[in-house]
């Protein structure tokens, strides 16, 4: 929906965008981030409570601390963070996943619609292609923007950790930090874990995106385009002749 309205108001307030990466790729950004920013608060929670340890195999871990929090469930996660840090600790490590939301947003949406021009006309409301090109896009965006994923997670789970000398205060000290005592492959370490979970989510979203699309009878991308760059137009050269 974002998307779709961003798109919209790119093209009413910059008419001679044209088609091409750079509508797609700020809509997509814009709309990612609007996403996030909405849910972020039930996604560190998950992580939390994924993150956990209870009772006695507490002890099997190190590296945790005895005055960790144990959360009840989703609403008493949320609480406990709030009363601890406020609203910001329920923002904890927004802004790596901004930073990468932005780009893989943007390019999932723009590696998605431009491999859906190269397919001939004929193919194009196959599943199987929708498929293909949604998972094509997933991978390539969710390849370039991993690293910032781990640092998210990293960021998410550090007040569960008793080393309080390595906690990293921003993304680019978190990057540095995870080079310096892991190596750089830490920064990818999980992504092909990540590719089975991803690239099917991708993929089947996008071609659920486009079939219920057709279903509302939701003006296509050029449908839209050329009306409104046409009434922008039209207004403008009837000012000028008033």
């Amino acid at each position: 929906m974002a998307y779709e309205q961003y798109r919209r108001w790119v093209i009413l307030g910059f008419p001679n965008i044209g088609k091409g990466p750079v509508l797609d790729l700020v809509a997509g950004s814009i709309a990612g981030g609007t996403a996030v920013i909405c849910t972020y608060p039930l996604d560190l929670v998950r992580t939390k409570l994924a993150y956990q340890v209870v009772g006695s195999s507490r002890s099997k871990f190190r590296g945790l601390s005895s005055t960790e929090h144990v959360y009840n469930g989703i609403l008493d996660c949320i609480s406990k963070i709030y009363k601890t840090n406020g609203i910001r600790g329920l923002y904890r490590g927004v802004g790596p996943t901004l930073y990468g939301i932005f780009p893989y947003s943007g390019l999932k949406f723009y590696f998605y619609e431009e491999m859906k021009t190269h397919v001939p006309e004929n193919h194009k409301n196959d599943v199987i292609v929708k498929l293909a090109c949604g998972s094509i896009a997933g991978l390539l965006g969710q390849t370039m923007t991993y690293p910032l994923d781990v640092v998210r997670r990293q960021m998410q789970v550090q007040a569960l950790s008793t080393s309080n000398q390595d906690v990293a205060k921003g993304t680019l000290e978190s990057i540095v930090m995870i080079v310096r005592n892991q190596g750089w492959r830490q920064l990818f370490s999980g992504l092909s874990i990540n590719y089975l979970k991803v690239v099917p989510s991708v993929a089947i979203g996008f071609t659920v995106y486009d079939t219920m699309k057709s279903i509302l009878k939701v003006p296509s991308r050029d449908e839209i385009t050329i009306p409104v760059v046409t009434e922008e137009r039209s207004s403008s050269s009837s000012l000028h002749s008033g």
